[in-house]
């Protein structure tokens, strides 16, 4: 037989009978603790059963089921996280309470204080699990993502899930006593490894997560970004997609779209329009004071609201004014029809009112060698000797 083998056997066996020994002792120390309290015991028992039975009964009140409305505020939140509450945690902890109370035996009590705190971290981990998604879906519960949202809680369930509960099993190991320090080096560089190699993903998912909680646009909502005018068709992990004012099917990552200045049109409830108006210089002084009176009439009669028109200007060709007025309404389609209908009344009152547009003219005036002006049409006086010849003959 090899030395070696032979001195192992005699290294392990005492440490057998060792460990037998100590089962032995605790066996002999229950059995005492059995006999000698068993008054106490049973009083345990009895206000362990108790403290069970009440917090079942308190977790049956709190959780009893409210409005629909009660499920999307901070109380249904909380109400929802508290009917996690599992009957082994109740359990433990009521027998965790009353375990000094009958002079348990340590090995008994230590046993009970490790199952208390394995509880405790399971517990939690399930409080703050339930308590976290409760709070993101209250924040969403408004939004109509439909897939897109249905798919990022599904993502997020998983991530808070591995988090809380890797937080929880590290609490018990080191309650157990066991060096976790490498355990957390590992966990956080294979983190960092994980986020590198996949951080175009990460990119994308957490500006779709973005999209989704901080809503800068909705599904359905017609947007612009750079010289693009489309209207939301979907909102993906990955990618959103659009349907532009032409017709034109657009896809574009979530962070390359997030990176730009959109310009979202779904809460418009006020238009400005601005209208240039340009008026022949052979109009009267006296009807020119007018103008701004004859707008206000018009738009105010369109039904829009009236924001101020003036004089602005000597153009080339025309006297020029401006117009400001405003439509009320979020339908850009009405707002287009009230627009058109305001420029036709305009063209109608100034009609009426004798007010000429103006539009690019020019006159040429020629010279004769003498300096004497040639005009390329009969002047007034020309055309009256004209006709006065003409009745004569």
């Amino acid at each position: 037989m090899n030395p070696t083998e032979t001195r192992s056997e005699q290294i392990a066996t005492p440490d057998i009978a060792a460990q037998l020994d100590d089962l032995a002792d605790v066996a002999r120390q229950a059995a005492h603790w059995l006999t000698n309290h068993v008054v106490q015991i049973f009083a345990a028992v009895a206000v362990g059963v108790i403290l069970y039975l009440c917090m079942a009964l308190l977790r049956k009140v709190l959780c009893r089921p409210g409005r629909p409305a009660d499920s999307t505020s901070f109380l249904g939140v909380f109400r929802r996280t508290f009917a996690r509450t599992t009957h082994m945690f109740m359990a433990i902890l009521a027998a965790w309470l009353v375990a000094g109370y009958a002079h348990t035996p340590m090995p008994v009590l230590n046993t009970v204080r490790f199952l208390f705190t394995v509880a405790a971290a399971v517990q939690g981990a399930i409080w703050a699990r339930e308590l976290v998604l409760g709070l993101i879906e209250r924040r969403t519960g408004e939004e109509g993502s439909g897939e897109t949202l249905s798919n990022a809680m599904g993502l997020i369930r998983v991530l808070v899930t591995f988090a809380l509960f890797a937080v929880a099993a590290i609490m018990v190991l080191d309650n157990l006593g066991v060096n976790v320090t490498g355990l957390v080096a590992g966990l956080g560089i294979g983190g960092i490894a994980i986020g590198l190699a996949a951080q175009g993903i990460f990119s994308d998912l957490f500006a779709a997560l973005s999209i989704i909680f901080d809503r800068p646009f909705r599904q359905g909502d017609t947007i612009q970004y750079d010289t693009t005018t489309a209207t939301v068709e979907h909102i993906g992990l990955k990618s959103t997609r659009l349907r532009s004012i032409d017709g034109e099917a657009k896809v574009i990552s979530n962070a390359n779209l997030l990176q730009k200045e959109i310009t979202n049109y779904r809460d418009i409830e006020i238009r400005r329009y601005a209208m240039p108006i340009a008026l022949v210089y052979q109009t009267p002084l006296e009807k020119l004071e007018c103008v701004p009176e004859v707008l206000r009439q018009v738009i105010e009669g369109a039904g829009a609201e009236f924001v101020r028109a003036g004089f602005l200007g000597f153009g080339a060709s025309s006297l020029d004014f401006e117009l400001f007025f405003l439509v009320h309404g979020h339908d850009i389609n009405d707002a287009a029809a009230l627009r058109h209908k305001v420029g036709l009344a305009i063209l109608k009152r100034f009609g009426e009112e004798g007010l000429e547009f103006a539009y690019p003219t020019q006159t040429t005036f020629t010279a004769a060698p003498d300096g004497t002006m040639i005009y390329p049409f009969a002047r007034p006086q020309d055309a009256a000797r004209s006709a006065a010849e003409r009745g004569s003959a």
